[in-house]
């Protein structure tokens, strides 16, 4: 294809107006028969045979390029037959190969321009070259090993339908049109049937032999009419679709075409027995269909509540069972604990914590391996040298992902009981020249920490308390400092030269002027020295020594170093996005003091030190501040399990619980909502058992899969041991299909693995390629849904009519003439060589 041609249409423009503008782009006679053509990929089309669908409906998307293709002069069409005889055949095609030379066709080239004023714009493709179509009729191929092509994020939907396509008695309910004669039009829950017939074309083009891949772009369509979460293109949940086909089917398939109201009875101490077959009898008035009896099983659940001790009984039907995964209880984090000695380092830490737990759990184990009182402890998030969260103890275990930079603190007093100290965070930035208000120029580095100090604190105290807190990392005094020093401490001027005190409030003028400021004003802003204030402060000294864990040798060091510094290293600034919990107070005394309220300790209220760039690198150790040590746990390895059987996981399921705090049981007895215990347990199997392992995990914080290894058997299933049914019957199975997903939490790929009915071989299904496989390629890390199929019912027991009837009429036609595949072929076609074709962006 030389040339293509983009044009906008809007979503409620039919295929007949599409047809109407090719045409007229190509200058194709009105006499000329035509037919439409949806090309997906480089070998897969679709005819557009409906002119009265909509662009919607059709489900045409941005970028689709169709074909127009012109009848030959001899009547035949350049692509053979209009359309092959199968029902679904006119939703799929895959068409003959085609020589590049035949595509020297005559087209129109034009400019481009709007056939209509509409939103539904589609950008222009690339043109194709040539065409490179998969030979139809190729019947070398069993049937059922077809492909499906990937419409964009369909694996999903793929996976799903292969695994329902190799499950036996569905796919030759089918095939034999047995669902024409059940198809329920007036049931309200169902789709009109529109599911089931669009199932139903599926399901013969994949099994007619014919293709090695075809587009379910029609299935796709009619689905996403019925279920909305499925009708764009974003990665979905194969068990999710699988759940929803199953349910449209059985609903567009109901042989009860009036649902009885029944009303359910108590169990009344009754036996098991008598209950489970009025709750049986009761599902099959309302519910009857091909899926419920392939599908359909039963299970009892036992809820006890834990005041009145009320028991309850019910009996319900399941369509497939949802399995959890074994998880550890216990999970490993790693934190770093920040002593209330600031020439300590920090030390990091592995701690084993409840994997449902709280922070509390987390400073009661940093306790035991650091001798830290967990009451003294405050945990925190530091991400790009700010506190990104600040935890409260009774925070979940949940909200701390596995990257998180978890820093402990040490504090001198308990937040919760002491009124007479705050706890401020602090943060380092570094400032730059600049003009006007903006705080992009002053950048956060270093690690962040918190420090406590008294409601009413000096200035100069508090400064001091900031230096001293930094002492292993931040240098007060240099060989330029000594040299230099003269009694003239108490008139220095603050080294940034644009504040009186080192201190700023939030939004005031004064944080965001430049160190160029002129004499007069620097003079009218002097420093005060160390010794100005109430005390004799060359450090922190008095009161504040135990609220930042000084001792007298750290105290002396401290003093020897402050003492030696004349000038100030930093202005701070406090900065509040909350309420105003602090204030600044500008009195002759230079006094900080907080407001009587309980101060509230957030990541969004802190102070900032701001830092020249030029005393920062004098003054400030980058390497020490991001110095730590190792603590010995962190040469603990946690063991991984290899893999859990598929029989524990069953186990789990059948495992009583207390029902969570958020999901309640509303007990008759007491009249109010308990936290009950429950019990679910097998009664009845069906014959075709779906089992999904849970392999995805939700929590308020966290989004993760389970990629352990399930190892389920191939063949010989017993459920024996996890049915309380007595009279259950027969209940081994083999394993006949499994859904696998590859990937991570909202993306990944879906294949399938499935035993064809008609070699008995295991195949894999990915996407529009299907290849051999082995049994040891099956049992994997990525396997999600499992269908089993039980012994009793395979091909030839007679279990189902069907299969009883193809007994007796292979019993009456014995001897009988074969049946002619004149029908199968009757629509392969010689290639011919194509002519008159022209091809359209949708737009």
């Amino acid at each position: 294809m030389d040339n293509l041609v983009t044009r906008r249409f809007s979503k409620a423009d039919t295929i007949d107006t599409i047809e109407k503008e090719m045409r007229k782009c190509f200058t194709i006679p009105d006499e000329k028969e035509t037919r439409l053509w949806n090309k997906y990929m480089s070998n897969t089309f679709e005819p557009l045979n409906k002119p009265d669908s909509t662009v919607q409906d059709a489900g045409l998307y941005q970028g689709q390029v169709l074909v127009i293709e012109q009848k030959n002069d001899d009547g035949t069409w350049p692509r053979g037959s209009s359309t092959p005889k199968s029902p679904g055949a006119s939703h799929f095609s895959t068409l003959p190969k085609i020589s590049p030379s035949s595509l020297s066709n005559n087209y129109n080239s034009f400019n481009n321009r709007n056939v209509k004023n509409s939103n539904y714009s589609i950008p222009s493709y690339s043109s194709y070259n040539n065409y490179d179509y998969q030979e139809q009729g190729r019947h070398n191929e069993l049937p059922g090993l077809c492909g499906l092509c990937n419409l964009g994020n369909t694996c999903f939907m793929n996976s799903a339908v292969q695994c329902l396509s190799n499950t036996p008695p569905l796919t030759e309910y089918f095939l034999n049109d047995k669902y024409q004669e059940e198809l329920n039009m007036d049931n309200p829950l169902g789709m009109r049937g529109e599911i089931a017939k669009a199932y139903a074309d599926l399901i013969k083009q994949i099994w007619s032999g014919k293709f090695n891949y075809i587009t379910p772009r029609a299935f796709k369509t009619q689905v996403g009419r019925f279920a909305p979460q499925f009708s764009g293109y974003q990665q979905q949940d194969s068990q999710e679709l699988l759940a929803f086909l199953l349910d449209g089917l059985h609903e567009d398939l109901n042989r009860i075409r009036k649902k009885p109201y029944i009303q359910l009875k108590d169990t009344e101490g009754r036996p098991d027995k008598v209950v489970a077959e009025e709750a049986w009898e009761i599902h099959l008035k309302r519910n009857d269909s091909i899926i419920v009896d392939i599908f359909h099983g039963l299970f009892k659940s036992t809820l006890v509540c834990p005041v009145c001790c009320k028991v309850s009984v019910t009996f319900d039907p399941f369509c497939y069972l949802t399995i959890p995964l074994p998880m550890k209880k216990e999970r490993t984090l790693e934190v770093y604990l920040v002593r209330l000695d600031p020439l300590t380092k920090p030390m990091q830490y592995k701690l084993v914590v409840p994997k449902v737990g709280y922070l509390s759990d987390l400073c009661a184990a940093l306790s035991t391996l650091s001798g830290v009182p967990a009451d003294r402890m405050i945990v925190t998030d530091i991400y790009n040298h700010r506190f990104h969260r600040i935890f409260a103890t009774d925070e979940n275990l949940s909200s701390i992902m596995e990257r998180d930079d978890i820093y402990v603190f040490e504090m001198a007093i308990n937040r919760s009981e002491d009124t007479d100290h705050v706890i401020i965070p602090v943060y380092q930035r570094e400032k730059y020249r600049q003009s006007g208000y903006n705080h992009s120029g002053s950048p956060l580095f270093g690690q962040p920490f918190l420090i406590t100090v008294p409601r009413v604190i000096s200035e100069d105290k508090f400064y001091n308390m900031l230096l001293l807190r930094m002492c292993r990392y931040v240098q007060t005094t240099t060989e330029n400092d000594e040299a230099e020093e003269t009694p003239r401490c108490c008139k220095d001027r603050g080294v940034n030269g644009n504040s009186s005190n080192g201190v700023h409030e939030e939004g005031s003028p004064s944080e965001m002027e430049t160190d160029e400021q002129d004499d007069e004003s620097s003079q009218d802003q002097e420093l005060p020295s160390e010794n100005d204030n109430s005390q004799s402060e060359g450090s922190v000294g008095g009161d504040n020594d135990l609220e930042n864990g000084i001792g007298a040798d750290q105290k002396s060091k401290g003093q020897q170093q402050l003492v030696g510094h004349k000038k100030r290293l930093f202005t701070f600034q406090f900065n509040n996005l909350g309420n105003t919990d602090f204030n600044y107070i500008k009195e002759e005394t230079r006094q900080i003091r907080f407001d009587d309220r309980q101060h509230r300790l957030d990541e969004r209220s802190y102070l900032s030190l701001d830092w020249e760039p030029g005393l920062k690198k004098i003054y400030f150790d980058d390497n020490a501040a991001e110095d730590f040590e190792k603590h010995e746990s962190m040469e603990y390895k946690p063991q991984k399990k290899v893999f859990v059987k598929l029989k524990d996981c069953i186990e789990l399921f059948t495992t009583k619980e207390k029902l969570g705090i958020e999901d309640p049981w509303y007990c008759p007895n007491c009249k109010q909502h308990q936290q009950a215990t429950k019990k679910l347990d097998l009664w009845s199997l069906p014959p075709v058992l779906v089992v999904h392992v849970k392999r995805f995990s939700y929590s308020r914080y966290m989004r993760d899969k389970l990629d352990t290894l399930v190892d389920f058997p191939i063949s010989d299933l017993d459920m024996s041991e996890f049915l309380i049914n007595p009279n259950a019957g027969p209940c081994r199975y083999d394993l006949i299909a499994v859904s696998n997903h590859y990937g991570g939490m909202g993306g990944g790929h879906y294949t399938a693995f499935a035993k064809s009915k008609d070699d008995d071989k295991w195949y894999y299904f990915d996407d529009s390629s299907v290849s051999t496989a082995s049994e040891e390629q099956i049992v994997s890390k990525a396997a999600y849904v499992l269908f089993y199929q039980r012994q009793d019912t395979i091909s030839g027991t007679g279990y189902f009519a069907l299969d009883r009837e193809a007994e007796k009429g292979a019993s009456a036609a014995a001897g009988a003439p074969a049946e002619s595949d004149e029908d199968l072929n009757e629509n392969d076609n010689d290639e011919h060589d194509v002519e008159n074709e022209n091809c359209m962006h949708t737009n």
